[in-house]
């Protein structure tokens, strides 16, 4: 299933949490060899996971971690602001209605529709909290999962060839994509909205991030 949680809430469901971040230190440390920080509980964290960002995470059956990604308004800090702003080629990305999704970690124990799942879960994200676009940076290797998923973004620029590619895309999440991708994950959208209500219910996003 999934659950939306804010940072502040993470210390709720503890192995749920530390999956979290061992997954991603072995995702993005491990197997990616990313220069990112991973700490002597082997938790990979940064920065911005201090600025109390919204988690989409599936939960297995086991309580356990087994894929997320992370949300942060883009009024705010974000990583595409900090780290990769020349990607942008002189677009500047800083609207309430526009949210950064980052940290896209599939566990080892994922399943084939879990990568589905988490774009749904965004598509959520968008419908109850008014947002009409993410952005995010993705690499080569995700362009086909975006593509199988059937949530491909829309490029805003980009940089390097080959496997060494990055670019910044933006996401839209129309009823017909909501209806494309909840097919591709095995969901049926009643039961995303379920557990969408019931992880946040009729929570503004007051209080979920600077600026939010």
């Amino acid at each position: 299933m999934l659950r939306y949680l804010p940072a502040r809430d993470l210390h709720l469901f503890p192995r749920l949490r530390d999956s979290m971040f061992r997954d991603r230190a072995d995702q993005f440390s491990a197997r990616l060899g990313w220069p990112v920080t991973v700490d002597a509980q082997g938790f990979e964290t940064d920065a911005y996971d201090a600025l109390n960002p919204l988690y989409v995470i599936w939960q297995g059956a086991d309580g356990l971690h087994r894929g997320s990604m992370r949300f942060l308004p883009t009024t705010g800090p974000t990583m595409i602001a900090d780290h990769f702003a020349h990607l942008l080629q002189g677009h500047v990305l800083a609207s309430r209605k526009t949210w950064e999704c980052t940290r896209f970690c599939l566990g080892a124990k994922a399943g084939g529709r879990v990568a589905a799942g988490l774009m749904l879960g965004g598509g959520e994200v968008m419908r109850g909290y008014g947002i009409s676009r993410f952005a995010g940076v993705f690499d080569a290797r995700m362009v086909r999962i975006y593509r199988q998923i059937g949530a491909s973004p829309q490029e805003l620029g980009s940089a390097g060839t080959g496997r060494d590619r990055i670019a910044v895309g933006l996401w839209a999440f129309s009823d017909a994509a909501r209806a494309r991708v909840a097919r591709r994950a095995g969901i049926a959208p009643a039961v995303s909205d379920l557990w969408f209500r019931r992880s946040l219910g009729t929570r503004s996003t007051a209080g979920l991030a600077p600026d939010a």
